[in-house]
């Protein structure tokens, strides 16, 4: 990528921090996370199912033929998939933000200081939301990566390149390889046992797994590379302009599809039912997909791109429109997804989720990520942004600047 160091689609003006307006924005990043937020939920929804079995590779047992069909398709096209895309807009994020406050005259301790307080404040987030809703929150991860992310923000891009290399070097030999051995390791969603309420074993299951989760993706490192490169595509202006990249947008987009399929296909089968491999090759095999996650999410991201860019004609109506209102609101259409979900379907909550399988599973997922579409839909109609979103630009900034 040619980068010119914190390019912005329009460059603001000096003075003290401002909500980033519509005209400001993007369209291509809001369509991707608008997208991203359907992956995130069928990847999700699983985890809020109950009253089965798990098998030796942990999955639900008692599948019907459609179930495992179902299961196939979103391990072979979804399955660490949105956790990668995530954080390469968690890094895009975060070098839009770093762009502006240096435009406006910032010194680099100064925005550190501003994006170390947000990430605080994403751990809390996360903490509150593994806790009380869903233990497998990934804004705590985000916040702790973030802290270790303010090192990069005042890089050139020769230094950006750099740690793209070794972060990934890293990530490949050592940081994969534990992820993939400790996720095939045998779980149950929490549910409590004879004298602990349902509940309760959510609020200990959740206030244990935020700050473990938050320290294994640091330890690990998965994020930093993905975290980098969303910094570099900010920079190079992919996704501002798309228009000035379509080759190299339709090159990794295309390359990423093909490592996707290819890398998630052992896993995907292990899913259909159609292999059954010795531990070891299934450790081997999970590698493969989380590994191949990495470029496959980066692929996503340039296809939204080239999505934006096809609609262009269309602006901010119609479904690129209702894709970029829930991308405005990401951080309020990701817990709503919880606040939705998580009440309906586990054992402290309605129970729907009992001996519910793979394919219903994803039906629920996909009813919850429309709801939050209408629902951030009507909000921009209304001009009201996300009250996550509110609350945390407060949190970071303060009143007097949000």
């Amino acid at each position: 990528m040619t980068a010119t160091p914190y390019a912005t689609a329009d460059p603001p003006k000096a003075g003290p921090p401002t909500p980033i307006t519509k005209a400001e924005r993007s369209l291509a990043p809001d369509i991707a996370r608008g997208g991203m937020l359907l992956f995130i939920a069928l990847a999700n929804v699983p985890i809020h199912l109950w009253g089965m079995g798990l098998d030796k590779y942990n999955h639900n047992t008692g599948q019907s033929a459609a179930d495992h069909i179902a299961y196939f398709i979103e391990q072979l096209l979804i399955a660490e998939r949105s956790r990668p895309m995530f954080a390469i807009l968690y890094g895009f994020g975060i070098a839009v933000m770093a762009s502006r406050m240096f435009a406006r005259g910032m010194e680099a301790k100064a925005v550190r200081k501003v994006l170390r307080r947000r990430s605080w404040w994403l751990i809390a987030f996360g903490f509150l939301h593994a806790t009380l809703l869903f233990f497998g929150d990934i804004l705590a991860p985000y916040g702790a990566a973030g802290l270790i992310a303010l090192f990069f923000v005042a890089l050139s891009d020769r230094g950006l390149k750099k740690w793209l290399i070794g972060t990934t070097a890293y990530t490949v030999l050592i940081g994969t390889p534990m992820m993939a051995y400790f996720y095939t390791m045998s779980s149950q969603p929490p549910g409590g046992g004879e004298d602990i309420p349902p509940y309760v074993g959510q609020l200990i299951t959740g206030a244990i797994a935020s700050p473990v989760a938050a320290v294994a993706i640091v330890v690990t490192g998965t994020f930093f590379p993905l975290i980098i490169a969303g910094m570099m595509l900010q920079r190079a202006g992919w996704l501002n302009h798309p228009e000035a990249h379509l080759p190299q947008l339709k090159k990794v987009f295309a390359t990423g599809m093909a490592v996707n399929v290819l890398s998630s296909l052992p896993v995907a089968l292990i899913a259909l039912g159609a292999w059954e491999p010795s531990n070891g090759v299934w450790i081997g095999a999970v590698y493969l997909t989380l590994i191949g996650g990495l470029y496959a999410g980066l692929g996503y991201i340039c296809g939204f791109a080239l999505l934006a860019h096809k609609l262009r004609g269309y602006g901010r109506r119609g479904v690129p429109g209702a894709l970029a209102a829930v991308g405005e609101r990401s951080l309020t259409s990701y817990l709503l997804q919880s606040i939705i979900m998580a009440p309906l379907l586990t054992i402290w909550g309605f129970g729907l989720g009992e001996d519910l399988g793979y394919l219903g599973a994803f039906g629920y997922a996909f009813g919850t990520w429309a709801l939050t579409v209408v629902i951030a839909v009507l909000m921009d109609k209304a001009g009201k942004r996300g009250p996550f979103e509110v609350v945390l630009r407060r949190l970071t900034y303060g009143r007097k600047r949000s």
